[in-house]
């Protein structure tokens, strides 16, 4: 019994080099039609934006995915998977490696300055690279942003990260981050907005996707998504006046 039980670890946790990789946001991909969110890190979300060196609003999360895209370039790419994910059951925790490439993706983005050591699940294994990204002022680094996870959490407060932040900007810096009218990101047109009536459901805020009744009214997302599942996967519930509709996703 315990044998067949290790084997099944084994086999569960063995991994092969595939082709067509999606790179979904800077640190989700899809690999042979399953989702891993990388293990340990946190990039920013394709929605979020944050400050350039040049003190202009940029569109960080955007530019993460297509980081991401560059370092796999047409390489193969192979994960090990390490189980759902615990937010998220539909999609999986991995660990991912490019083709020629000693380092993961993981590591590698962390030290490209592209996502952050994400605690608790990073357990330390990031902390050098983020340290070493951060001295010399890479990626987000080189801006001023506030952590994916604050930007989830709509956490106005949160600490401001990044050689460009200044303290005599804070209030601007801030308006910047935390828009009150963000721009849809190229092919995501889901609205979303956080709502304290979605938490008695253990959710953050509702998601209105086109042909909803209030989708229109809606003309002040708090957050934009590119399908239902990422929407669904940051906490989000459908508005109710869609769930009887025949509706386009």
């Amino acid at each position: 019994m315990h044998l067949i039980t290790l084997m099944l670890l084994v086999l569960s946790t063995t991994s092969s080099w595939a082709t067509g990789v999606i790179v979904k946001d800077g640190d989700t991909v899809e690999l042979a039609g399953v989702t891993y969110r990388l293990d340990g890190i946190d990039a920013p979300e394709f929605d979020q934006i944050c400050v350039d060196d040049q003190a202009d609003p940029w569109s960080c999360g955007v530019d993460a995915r297509d980081q991401l895209v560059q370092l796999i370039g047409k390489r193969d790419v192979k994960c090990e998977d390490l189980g759902p994910d615990k937010t998220y059951n539909k999609r999986r925790i991995g660990i991912c490696t490019v083709a020629g490439e000693t380092m993961s993706l993981n590591q590698m983005l962390v030290q490209e300055g592209l996502a952050l050591n994400f605690e608790p699940y990073a357990r330390g294994r990031f902390e050098q690279e983020e340290a070493s990204a951060k001295k010399n002022v890479k990626g987000l680094w080189r801006g001023c942003f506030v952590a994916p996870k604050d930007f989830r959490h709509w956490e106005k407060q949160a600490v401001l990260l990044g050689g460009a932040c200044r303290s005599d900007k804070d209030r601007e810096l801030r308006e910047v981050l935390f828009p009150n009218d963000p721009a849809m990101p190229p092919g995501c047109s889901i609205k979303a907005k956080f709502a304290r009536r979605a938490q008695m459901s253990g959710n953050v805020g509702i998601y209105h996707i086109q042909g909803c009744r209030s989708y229109a009214p809606l003309t002040n997302p708090d957050r934009w998504f590119c399908s239902e599942e990422d929407a669904q996967a940051a906490g989000f519930r459908k508005a109710y006046n869609c769930l009887s509709s025949r509706l386009r996703k």
